[in-house]
């Protein structure tokens, strides 16, 4: 019935499989989605996390490299929303912090793509390499200087 419910209705298959594992009828628990279930739930955090650092970055590039831009009040908007959600997800998920340079450097990299696209500015303008350390963006107070 499991398999069966998993593929027809995921909701249901959820409340089902709870149900299960609350009253203690193992034998009946659909193992295989199960953990495949708990494995895709830890890659959507990492996601998370990746996707956050994509944006922070992203908008510290374009504060640092555009300085003057009339929109620069909602970039600094951003960086705050996303330093304090990022805080909180990571207190939800302290184990993400073992591989936070190896995220930080894919979440850079996709944001020089980000900035390049939004700002105009080539690739080659921007560091080829993440100039922050996790701590400074962290850093409430922290806002990169204006290269002008």
């Amino acid at each position: 019935m499991g398999t069966v419910l998993y593929e027809q209705d995921y909701y249901s298959w959820t409340q089902e499989q709870a149900h299960l594992l609350q009253n203690k009828r193992f034998e009946h628990v659909d193992i295989e989605h199960l953990v495949r279930e708990l494995q895709l739930m830890g890659a959507r955090e990492r996601r998370e996390l990746l996707s956050r650092l994509r944006v922070l970055l992203m908008h510290l590039l374009k504060w640092q490299y555009q300085p003057h831009y009339i929109g620069k009040r909602s970039w600094e908007k951003t960086i705050k929303v996303q330093r304090k959600e990022l805080g909180f997800h990571l207190e939800d998920n302290p184990s993400l912090k073992v591989d936070i340079d190896k995220v930080l450097n894919r979440a850079y990299d996709l944001a020089l793509d980000d900035a390049e696209d939004e700002t105009g500015l080539p690739r080659h303008t921007f560091p080829s390499e993440n100039p922050w350390s996790f701590e400074q963006l962290m850093d409430v107070e922290y806002f990169p200087e204006a290269h002008e």
